[in-house]
């Protein structure tokens, strides 16, 4: 082997070096849900929901938390839809700053419409509490006709809308029917929706003499929206009002703008003035989020909140690294005891391996969001047991060598040839397992396959570029022959106990 201690350093700058700088660069491992505290919401779907529609719902879902902010690299999950458990979607908010708006962007998971006000009652009871009427003032879906004939709609039959005989307010709300909402001191006589939020192409918040939101739509909602506002025009009014629901509240119901005709905003743009004062800025972000990732494909209940405060998290990971630690020392005062010289090696290649899993973990983290939760911390825990046992099955072999005859030099060259091909099965079985439980499980379980799939991984890089240069090197200097801890030492040992 030819000067073995270059491809060790190009090793040690690879795995120490990297760590050094990354750690320079205050990059560092992200921590999961369970070892920096957080929030875990479980959106449970109907029946026979597809898993497409489930993939569909959680990327939109992820888009709206990110765009809110304030919740570090969430992850989302969706799974079942067997006869096992029913469709859901696994959303984990770790390191969450703010709890409410978070819940707020997972929670509303209605769809979207926009709907013409038909008429308004001042204050929390609305005009049907106690079997009253509608008032004679209010206009009817016929005034809107013409906008429902459309293409792009989906207006159902009608039927009398379901209300709480003491407020007069919808119980289950329905886009495709008439309602009845609150909005800030009033009750909302909405018609059916007439845009929905899956002809949204796209919407930016941004500031012109005041905050304000940019509205695109697609064809045929920009067309439904030219003719609902245009109809609006004909009142001066609470009907004037355009109004934009999400999962049967009322996000904001602006008027139409004096300026505007009969023929309504055509284009397929909009503009929707938000205000000056110190709250319009976020007003105006969130509405833009809502507007852009409001419609899901499906609806979903909320059917589990958890927390895991930041001191349990902190107390999980103290426990993961004491665990992992007091491992370390007993494997490595073992194989110390047991193969001497080689021990050494052992030890060193374990801060190699140690070091490039925690600069994995920091450099995805960084670039891509991955996590460490506390089953992957299991899983490295694990996977040292794995590491140790490749450096085993090697030293074994080394031994079995000078046993035979053979120098401790050639005895590490030799001995690598059968041990590598040993430790690559069975390194094999351990990736096909950790890739099996990646695709099959869902939530912790992929942690744990995940950090296992990668430490198997690095098991037979650092055995293959470190391992058997540093024995080599160990093999060709004094502590390969002569004096208790020698290599030739350690195989005599396992002579005399036998």
């Amino acid at each position: 082997m030819k000067r073995p201690w270059l491809g060790i350093v190009v090793v040690l700058a690879l795995s120490w070096g990297g760590l050094a700088l990354l750690a320079a660069q205050g990059t560092t491992p992200k921590l999961g849900l369970d070892l920096q505290g957080g929030i875990s919401v479980v959106l449970t779907a109907p029946d026979g929901t597809d898993t497409e529609k489930l993939e569909v719902a959680g990327d939109i879902i992820r888009r709206r938390i990110e765009e809110i902010g304030g919740v570090q690299e969430p992850d989302i999950v969706p799974s079942g839809g067997n006869a096992l458990s029913p469709p859901s979607i696994l959303v984990q908010l770790p390191g969450v700053t703010d709890e409410q708006r978070a819940l707020e962007a997972v929670g509303t998971t209605g769809a979207l419409s926009f709907r013409p006000v038909l008429g308004a009652t001042v204050g929390e009871v609305g005009p049907l509490a106690d079997g009253g009427s509608v008032p004679t003032g209010d206009a009817t879906i016929g005034d809107y006709q013409r906008c429902y004939d459309l293409p792009g709609g989906s207006l159902a039959e009608l039927t009398d809308p379901e209300v709480d005989p003491a407020t007069g307010v919808t119980v289950t709300d329905d886009a495709t029917r008439e309602t009845y909402l609150p909005y800030r001191g009033q009750v909302l006589h909405l018609g059916p929706a007439i845009v929905e939020g899956t002809q949204v192409s796209q919407a930016v918040s941004n500031f012109q003499n005041g905050w304000l939101v940019q509205l695109d739509l697609n064809g045929e909602g920009g067309a439904r929206f030219a003719c609902m506002t245009g109809q609006a025009t004909a009142y001066f009014d609470a009907r004037r009002q355009i109004a934009i629901v999400l999962d049967g509240e009322v996000q904001t119901a602006p008027p139409v703008a004096t300026e505007v005709g009969p023929e309504g905003i055509d284009g397929g743009s909009a503009v929707i003035t938000v205000g000056n004062d110190p709250e319009s800025e976020q007003e105006a972000r969130d509405l833009a989020v809502v507007l852009r990732y409001g419609s899901l494909p499906v609806s979903f209940t909320l059917s589990d909140v958890s927390q895991v405060s930041g001191t349990l998290g902190a107390d999980s990971l103290r426990t993961g690294l004491i665990s992992g630690v007091a491992g370390l020392v007993l494997v490595a005062g073992f194989l110390l005891l047991f193969y001497r010289s080689l021990g050494l090696v052992a030890i060193l290649g374990l801060t190699v391996f140690g070091s490039l899993l925690v600069a994995i973990y920091a450099w995805f983290g960084e670039a891509t969001g991955l996590t460490l939760t506390l089953a992957g911390v299991t899983g490295v825990i694990v996977s040292v047991g794995i590491t140790a046992d490749s450096y085993i099955v090697y030293f074994e072999r080394i031994k079995d060598e000078i046993r035979q005859g053979a120098n401790a030099t050639s005895a590490a060259v030799e001995g690598f040839k059968g041990a590598f091909r040993t430790i690559l099965t069975a390194d094999t079985v351990s990736l096909l397992a950790a890739g099996l439980l990646y695709a099959l499980a869902v939530g912790p379980v992929k942690g744990f396959a995940l950090s296992l799939g990668i430490a198997t991984l690095l098991d037979i890089f650092v055995a293959r570029t470190f391992t058997r240069r540093a024995a080599y090197m160990v093999a060709g200097s004094r502590l390969g022959e002569g004096g208790w801890f020698s290599i030739t030492a350690a195989a005599g040992q396992s002579e005399e106990a036998s």
